[in-house]
């Protein structure tokens, strides 16, 4: 359009990101002779920061993070010398209510499929994949776990007890009770409950009903049926 100039402006901007309007038609006259460079100096000057500065600062704090990560990265090496890497199907030898069984799994199969898929132990029930409904438990070396959550590979080597070794001629204690006092509905959950059942008792064969409470709270019946589970428990225990 006639009576618009058009000489081009850019935007550079200071070291608070403020936009300052600069016209190079007006400087031209500082491009000779060194003008631009002193102008361009005077600017980083006053601005207190310029981008040799910047990447000599990015350089050091590099190096030091480097310098502090390699400790860590060789003991961490270190740790893990002699650890056996495994990769698809492997044999292991499990034992499992006092017999040894050869199962077929891979690094990430659980204990709770080997139980119900490969030895046809079907106690322990896929309620809940991280555990929380406590319908998964088994012992292990005598201590509660969840099968669903528990890598089968991890229990090479140690003692396995599912609800199924509570029956037989002479029954435990534990399943008993539960059946004396109908502390059952669908049963679903059952099998864990007698089992976390089992444990708490043989730590606690004298516990109170508010110890005995608080003993199975790790389990989850969506019947209801925790009064008769108490009570169950608390016929259970020696003295009870």
């Amino acid at each position: 359009m006639e009576g618009v100039s058009q000489s081009s402006f850019t935007l550079p901007s200071d070291s608070n990101g403020v936009i300052r309007m600069r016209d190079p038609a007006n400087e031209s006259g500082n491009s000779t002779g060194g003008g631009s460079s002193g102008t361009r100096s005077s600017e980083n000057s006053s601005s207190g920061f310029s981008r040799r500065a910047f990447l000599r600062g990015s350089s050091a704090a590099a190096a030091a993070a480097a310098m502090v990560a390699r400790p860590e990265t060789a003991s961490a090496q270190k740790a893990n010398q002699g650890a056996e890497v495994v990769s698809g199907f492997k044999t292991i030898t499990l034992s499992v209510n006092v017999q040894k069984h050869q199962v077929n799994v891979e690094p990430r199969t659980t204990l709770l499929e080997v139980l119900r898929y490969q030895l046809d132990l079907t106690g322990a029930k896929p309620v809940s994949q991280d555990g929380s409904s406590g319908a998964s438990t088994v012992l292990i070396d005598g201590r509660p776990v969840m099968a669903s959550t528990t890598l089968a590979i991890a229990c090479e080597g140690k003692q396995i007890q599912t609800v199924e070794s509570f029956g037989g001629a002479q029954p435990d204690s534990a399943p008993v009770a539960f059946v004396q006092h109908d502390a059952q509905q669908c049963g679903f959950c059952t099998p864990g409950f007698v089992v976390a059942a089992r444990a708490f008792l043989d730590k606690h064969p004298h516990a109170t009903e508010e110890e005995i409470r608080q003993g199975l709270n790790g389990n989850i019946c969506r019947c209801g049926t925790y009064a008769n589970v108490i009570q169950a428990v608390l016929s259970a225990t020696k003295g009870g």
